[in-house]
């Protein structure tokens, strides 16, 4: 990609997380072939304002209403149009441009990224409930606006470049690596008793917490195999998982004919972002380069499903198929965030989630949703289950 093929329009939503911050300063160091629409945020004003400001964005977007006098008071004078709530989310969305980074997560986030699918354009994909809890009726959106789907995931990412363009017809299997967490040589007693600051603690990537707290678990990388299902339309039965605690090798697609490619890169976010932020071309990155003699070695594990039950909740999840998917991130965002709270304990995380996926089946919510608002009215069921599994609550009536 050269700046002679003319600037491309960006809109950045979920601008001030981690996804978002490292597509902001990818665009700042190719500021000639990008000029930016659009920046959202939740409610992180005085952060989104900076960006906005950094980028030369034209307009700022926060999801909480309450934080438009805080935006307005940061933008005054920048000439930066500003809105607030879900409606100018969407909004936001919706602009049409040639790329959008998708990093919001919540339901906000799928409305939003359903939106900037259907204006069609290249659309960066980093919100798991998009293809967790409504895998097969987004991807009908992506097709029905001809988009283009480009996961950021650094599996994904991996997973997208090692196929080559060849079909799923010629794929054996596809394995996505797990880092293993901060606890990867823990035995099961003292895993169930970590505290936040330890599982916070991750050995290889700097994430936000939610997703910090899930790789410790080992749920993100169940997660991640539902999202590959619905990716690249590959059958469970040819998805693994494999531990490899250096995380260099992020994906492996094995073919038909015994040839095996995997895509390397040091674990920087910056790396599959600028593969999605350059497509079809290439993007300069600051990342650190993949040095094998001074590496040295690279181990490789299988996942231990009785230390880590999420993992194993994720993928019997898949099996059944359905609305399970949906339930089990919904169950699991209430987990981690009562776990963050010091309400329930490490090993109560799948717990919950297990308990809620059993009473969503006990009340037959097991149809897979048909269309996102079905997926969003799954997800509020879903939460309301887990919630009332908290201590010092009761479960709904049915």
């Amino acid at each position: 990609m050269s700046a002679g093929e003319g600037r491309r329009s960006v809109t950045v939503l979920g601008a001030t997380g981690s996804v978002g911050l490292a597509t902001v300063d990818l665009l700042e160091r190719h500021s000639a072939l990008f000029e930016v629409e659009a920046v959202v945020a939740h409610s992180d004003a005085a952060g989104l304002a900076a960006v906005a400001r950094r980028l030369g964005a034209r307009r700022a977007v926060v999801a909480d209403a309450t934080a438009k006098p805080e935006l307005d008071a940061a933008l005054e004078g920048s000439g930066v149009t500003t809105a607030a709530g879900l409606s100018a989310v969407i909004d936001a969305a919706a602009i049409p441009v040639d790329w959008t980074m998708a990093a919001i997560s919540g339901a906000v986030g799928l409305t939003a990224t359903i939106a900037a699918v259907r204006r069609g354009g290249a659309v960066a994909l980093a919100t798991k409930e998009c293809l967790v809890c409504a895998g097969a009726a987004f991807m009908r959106e992506v097709g029905a606006a001809g988009a283009t789907l480009l996961p950021v995931d650094s599996e994904h990412n991996a997973l997208l470049q090692a196929l080559g363009g060849q079909s799923v017809d010629a794929v054996e299997a596809m394995t996505l690596t797990a880092s293993g967490g901060p606890f990867r040589t823990w035995d099961a007693a003292r895993i169930a008793r970590a505290r936040p600051e330890d599982a916070l603690r991750h050995p290889t990537w700097s994430m936000g917490a939610k997703i910090t707290i899930d790789s410790a678990t080992l749920m993100n990388k169940g997660l991640e195999v539902i999202e590959a299902f619905h990716l690249f339309g590959v059958e469970a039965a040819r998805l693994r998982v494999v531990v490899h605690p250096q995380s260099v090798i992020h994906g492996l697609v094995a073919f038909r004919d015994g040839a095996v490619t995997a895509g390397l890169a040091s674990p920087d976010m910056r790396v599959p972002i600028a593969h999605a932020l350059g497509h079809p071309g290439r993007l300069d990155t600051p990342a650190a380069r993949v040095d094998l003699a001074r590496l040295g070695a690279m181990t490789f594990e299988e996942p231990d499903l009785a230390r880590f039950p999420a993992l194993r909740l994720a993928l019997e999840a898949l099996a059944a198929g359905g609305g399970a998917p949906a339930v089990l991130n919904a169950a699991n965002e209430i987990a981690v965030a009562a776990f963050l709270a010091r309400r329930i304990a490490f090993g109560g995380i799948a717990d919950l989630v297990e308990q809620t996926l059993s009473d969503a089946a006990g009340r037959g919510l097991t149809g897979e949703p048909a269309t996102v608002d079905e997926a969003l009215a799954l997800d509020a069921e879903a939460r309301a289950l887990a919630t009332a599994r908290l201590p010092g609550h009761a479960l709904p009536a049915h």
